[in-house]
């Protein structure tokens, strides 16, 4: 099964380089046909994909490190690494999305703005596509890996085809002589990048301090307790290695039982997390009741 997991994790860097390239190809042609258009959102947009090229190369770098095998300084492995190359990204995403608030907001005051070139808007929808089918083609390996870097990478490739669109309808608009259009859509987009940074900081944050999803625990409990030989359960924890869930329960067995009987119900606890849910690793304490 680890071995697998390594094999995924290998996978997984072929969505981090497709959307690398993308990010590449892209921020490059929004950012010249910003400039060339006079277009503050486009050229908003061309810097948001920067940050999402930095973001993808955390993630490949998480996943790189992540497949390291246990050494003396990391017995548990190196799993984390992919959550702390996200909390990373997530810092220079929101350096960057403030930076695009603060330009837009100042070429409020700098007096009458002209309307951008209409060309500016078919970058954006030409960039909207892209981003679509580069989601498709993360979202289709993060399921099969199982792997939710991967995941949130194509969450940040669809909502940044959201954010292209917005881009487009923006300086649409702007050319019915509201060319104010343009600035405001800059801040949105602005915002939209704070906003994927802290969700991203929040999810990372919440992983590396060792929270665990509260439904994902009551479905545990209850899966356990259908296992027979368990009359109850005393505690169970969960916890996060980058993709893994580790599992920490005490059960409550008969008391009259053996060692050995009461070995065979917690092994039979932990086949069946692994089996039917994946879970990485499951620690089972035994109690008698």
């Amino acid at each position: 099964m680890e071995e697998q997991k390594y094999k995924d994790l290998k996978l997984g860097e072929r969505g981090a380089i497709i959307s690398i390239i993308a990010y590449i190809c892209l921020s490059i042609i929004k950012l010249v046909f910003g400039f060339i258009s006079n277009s503050a959102a486009l050229k908003a947009d061309g810097l948001n994909n920067t940050t999402d090229i930095i973001a993808s190369i955390a993630v490949l770098i998480g996943l790189k490190l992540s497949q390291r095998p246990p050494d003396k300084d990391h017995g548990y492995g190196h799993w984390k690494s992919e959550t702390i190359a996200s909390m990373v990204a997530s810092f220079i995403m929101a350096a960057v999305g403030l930076q695009v608030l603060v330009d837009a907001i100042t070429s409020m005051f700098q007096g009458e703005k002209e309307s951008p070139d209409i060309m500016a808007a078919y970058v954006g929808v030409f960039s909207a596509l892209a981003m679509y089918f580069v989601y498709r083609y993360n979202k289709k390996l993060a399921i099969k890996i199982n792997s939710k870097s991967v995941m949130a990478a194509a969450k940040d490739n669809i909502s940044d085809a959201w954010v292209s669109i917005g881009t487009a309808v923006g300086i649409f608009a702007s050319q019915l002589n509201m060319a104010w259009l343009d600035t405001v859509t800059a801040i949105i987009v602005g915002l939209l990048i704070c906003k994927t940074a802290w969700d991203i900081f929040k999810q990372a944050s919440h992983e590396l301090s060792d929270g665990f999803d509260e439904s994902k625990i009551q479905l545990y409990h209850d899966e356990i307790t259908k296992v027979d030989g368990v009359k109850g359960i005393k505690e169970i924890k969960g916890r996060n290695y980058g993709n893994n869930e580790v599992i920490d329960v005490v059960i409550l067995v008969n008391s009259t039982l053996d060692i050995k009987e009461a070995h065979d119900i917690s092994t039979h606890v932990e086949k069946v997390m692994i089996k039917n849910y994946g879970v990485y690793d499951v620690h089972v304490h035994v109690e008698p009741n």
